[in-house]
């Protein structure tokens, strides 16, 4: 029962609910008790020979009396319980999804996201059947067990009670080791739940490279025996909670065993009459639901326990990025100066970045080239703040990036990453991302200066177009340049293309640069890029080889120098060269 002093928070946040739903409860519960006493009393007039028809109408409108109040009172009830175990369900999701956004990349390194879908749906469902129904199957088992016993000893026989009691300690015993054995599998099946939705996720993210390659049928063998393995352990947990029923059933009937043949001898002994056995024997049939719903309820809290530590552990991740007290809550603007000794991934031991010191000036433009892997998308996840626990710091602005408030600091920067992704919904939708209050003008003019704006035109609906999941529909260079403009319109202190001019062609290229000089005099650009040609206006640019700055300057020092910057610039002249015919 450890899940319910667990949920106690939201018990009492909710606890004018529960308590009129449980009281409620009760009155069902005392009201129940009103059938099989009026049962044995005209029981006992019939055997008698007293009863008349008035007598028999008056019997017969109390129990339609009390069928209509509990029935009202059950309606009211479910609405009190149910109604606040579905406000948890909203609560803990809002939880996760909060705790969501505010986790850096390292967690989503780590962690699944069909597991991460798994604990928002599967889980949560089983919490909120513990908040409703688990509490209803408690208060309801208790209560009509308790009074059922309570009249059966007081009003009828309280040795008789004692005797068909008996039984019962052995049923708490099998359920609770039921309950045991249950906890275990269900959180096993859980798991295996969460490995299944990763799978699928994965694989129809990934269906174009799985087609290409031709492995469908064995992406299709990889399934399913995954899915035998989500199968299996949910028939271990099926096979255990289906030792509850026949358990208690066995109970009740060794019960109802003892109630005839002591309850027969009590009759004959004028101990009891016939309508108090029979009372006796309904009260006792009354009983059967408790006790189910006794087994029922460790079935509810097994599950709901398995599934609360599951999301608990993942609410107790640590937020990595988090504001600093004091925090300055503005939006940076100036320079920034790169003072980093050395940075190491989390969980890696060589480091990434090693003496990184350079100074950008406000309004200029910082071209970054390297092999890959050299260091370069690592250097921007730093001014971003996506990643910390580097030796140094960062300036901006005469400030250290975690002297501002995350948001703001953010709200400096117009990030376009390497990995485009773009939302099922329009074109304009994906473009005023951003800022969702721009109009049409505003969305347009940032397209423009991203030259997209003309193969938007193109498109079946235009700005209306519905791009699919992911932007499926587009190719790589409309993607790209629609992702710039969602960056350019909010029109940032500092815009980041990090190797966003990939799938253009060089003259498109040689457009977006220039409209971008053009339309962001006084901002501060970085571009990072295998194509050199991106970065050779640049004001600055800095040749990163293994984390470590090799070459740095304009592209004519540079090119004086006579480095891997020279080197890779002939280079790719020359592959340029022959695309064009040596013309």
């Amino acid at each position: 029962m450890r899940v319910f002093f667990q949920l106690g928070w939201f018990f009492k946040q909710e606890k004018k609910s529960y308590l009129l739903g449980v009281f409620l409860l009760l009155l069902v519960a005392l009201l129940q008790l009103v059938p099989p006493k009026i049962i044995g009393i005209v029981a006992d007039h019939i055997n008698e020979g007293t009863m008349t028809m008035k007598l028999l109408a008056e019997w017969v409108f109390v129990l339609i009396a009390v069928g209509l109040v509990m029935y009202v009172l059950r309606y009211y009830w479910r609405i009190m319980i149910f109604g606040s175990s579905v406000k948890l369900s909203k609560i803990l999701r809002n939880r996760l999804y909060h705790h969501f956004t505010n986790m850096s990349p390292a967690f989503y390194q780590k962690s699944r996201i069909g597991d991460l879908m798994a604990h928002a749906t599967n889980d949560l469902a089983a919490i909120q059947q513990t908040a409703g129904s688990g509490v209803l199957t408690l208060v309801d088992s208790l209560s009509t067990g308790g009074f059922v016993i309570i009249a059966m000893a007081f009003t009828i026989s309280w040795k008789l009670t004692l005797i068909c009691l008996i039984p019962m300690p052995f049923m708490a015993m099998l359920t609770s080791w039921f309950g045991t054995m249950l906890h275990r599998s269900f959180y096993k099946a859980q798991e295996a739940f969460s490995s299944l939705n990763d799978k699928t996720q994965e694989s129809i993210m990934g269906i174009k490279v799985i087609k290409t390659f031709g492995q469908e049928q064995e992406d299709i063998e990889d399934f399913r025996k995954q899915s035998e393995d989500v199968v299996q352990k949910n028939l271990l947990v099926a096979k255990i909670d289906s030792l509850y029923d026949p358990t208690i059933s066995i109970i009740v009937g060794i019960s109802f065993f003892l109630s005839i043949v002591f309850g027969a001898k009590y009759v004959l002994a004028g101990e009891l009459t016939i309508g108090e056995l029979i009372s006796f024997t309904t009260y006792l049939g009354l009983l059967v639901w408790p006790m189910l719903a006794f087994g029922w309820l460790f079935n509810i809290v097994e599950r709901g326990r398995a599934s609360y530590d599951r999301v608990s552990a993942l609410l107790r991740e640590k937020v990595e990025i988090i504001d600093q007290e004091n925090a300055l809550d503005l939006v940076p603007h100036g320079d920034i100066e790169y003072r980093i000794g050395e940075f190491t991934y989390p969980g890696e031991t060589a480091p990434v970045l090693k003496d990184i010191h350079f100074t950008l000036n406000r309004g200029e433009t910082l071209g970054i080239v390297g092999k890959t892997g050299a260091g370069k998308t690592t250097l921007l996840k730093l001014l971003i703040r996506e990643f910390e626990g580097y030796q140094g710091d960062i300036w901006f602005g005469g400030a250290r990036l975690q002297d501002y408030k995350i948001d703001k600091l953010r709200q400096a920067i117009g990030y376009v990453p390497q990995d485009h992704f773009l939302f099922s919904a329009t074109v304009a939708e994906n473009i005023a991302f951003t800022n969702p209050d721009a109009d049409k003008a505003e969305i347009e003019a940032a397209a423009k200066i991203a030259n997209i704006h003309e193969d938007i035109l193109q498109f079946t609906d235009g700005y209306q177009t519905v791009v699919g999941e992911r932007g499926v529909s587009l190719s790589g260079g409309q993607k790209q340049r629609i992702s710039i403009a969602r960056a350019l319109l909010m029109n940032p202190e500092v815009l980041i293309l990090d190797d966003s001019l990939s799938a253009v062609d060089a003259k498109t290229e040689e457009a977006i640069l220039s409209s971008l000089k053009q339309n962001r005099e006084g901002k501060t650009t970085i571009i990072t890029s295998h194509r050199l040609s991106a970065v050779q206006h640049a004001n600055q640019i800095i040749v990163l080889e293994e984390g470590k700055i090799i070459e740095s300057g304009t592209h004519e020092e540079l090119m004086e120098l006579d480095g891997w910057y020279r080197h890779m610039y002939l280079h790719q002249q020359l592959e340029e060269l022959v695309e064009q015919g040596g013309h």
